[in-house]
């Protein structure tokens, strides 16, 4: 029953017949779609490995339990380029993003009509696609390496950082940059002026955080031969070598946390 309120109190009204009917067949259409997805899931699942999961697990983890200590210093180098790609990536992708926000603003583009919506194609292309995909043409391309898994990183960026910057942009305040432009200053015064500094907190944390959710991307990117980590994970998992697939989960963890440390303080010591 709905609720409404009649100076101050609560009142229980009724619903007439045909909104409960409604509320009913909803109910009935959801509890139907529900039962066709777990059917279909069910045909396309192979319960025999569900049911022996555990036992597969248990024996994964024991394995592993016994780090290969001294593989260590072979995966040095492949986690520096771990982070090397997703800092270079990072770095490119503010490149293009900063200058595709500007133009997907509506409050800073220099054309609705056209220019704004190429802008805004760009940034929607480029969150479309995973980062793993986009390594996975890449390597294609150009071949497996570090410059595939840079370019990779970058392009999914793009469109992180452009959307969330053209949002900061929309959402200024425009007092501020009327009185810039009163002064008689000129757009690109106007832009360095009235817009940059208001938006510069913003930029700074989102660059930051695309650059720690890069880290984590780039050791990912490598099981398809864009560099990094990730080679040396694939490598050692194809070998069933669980003893180095450990120490690469702690590198990998390790890595992770300090980025998060990094991160933190940047944003802290910026915003």
């Amino acid at each position: 029953m709905p609720v409404n309120e009649i100076e101050g109190h609560r009142v229980w009204q009724r619903r007439d017949r045909a909104a409960q009917l409604r509320i009913w067949l909803l109910w009935l259409v959801g509890t139907a779609l529900l039962v066709l997805c777990w059917e279909f899931i069910s045909r396309q699942t192979l319960w025999v490995f569900v049911w022996d999961a555990p036992q597969q697990a248990f024996d994964m983890a024991a394995r592993m339990s016994n780090p290969r200590w001294d593989y260590v210093e072979v995966i040095l180098i492949p986690m520096w380029d771990t982070i090397n790609i997703a800092t270079l990536g990072t770095l490119i992708a503010i490149g293009v993003a900063v200058p595709a926000a500007f133009l997907a603003a509506h409050n800073t583009t220099p054309s609705r009509s056209f220019i704004r919506p190429v802008a805004l194609a760009v940034i929607v292309i480029s969150r479309s696609v995973n980062a793993l995909i986009w390594a996975l043409l890449l390597v294609l391309i150009f071949g497996p390496g570090l410059f595939a898994g840079i370019i990779a990183i970058a392009l999914r960026s793009i469109g992180f950082i452009g959307k969330l910057l053209y949002e900061a942009i929309e959402e200024i305040d425009e007092r501020q940059v009327e009185a810039i432009r009163a002064t008689g200053a000129r757009p690109a015064q106007v832009l360095a002026y009235g817009v940059v500094p208001q938006i510069m907190p913003a930029f700074a944390g989102i660059s930051v955080y695309r650059w720690d959710i890069n880290i984590r991307e780039a050791t990912i990117i490598g099981l398809v031969g864009a560099g990094g980590i990730g080679i040396q994970l694939q490598s050692s998992v194809n070998t069933l070598a669980w003893n180095q697939v450990s120490i690469i989960f702690m590198a990998i963890l390790a890595t992770v946390l300090v980025s998060e440390w990094v991160s933190a303080r940047v944003r802290h010591a910026i915003i």
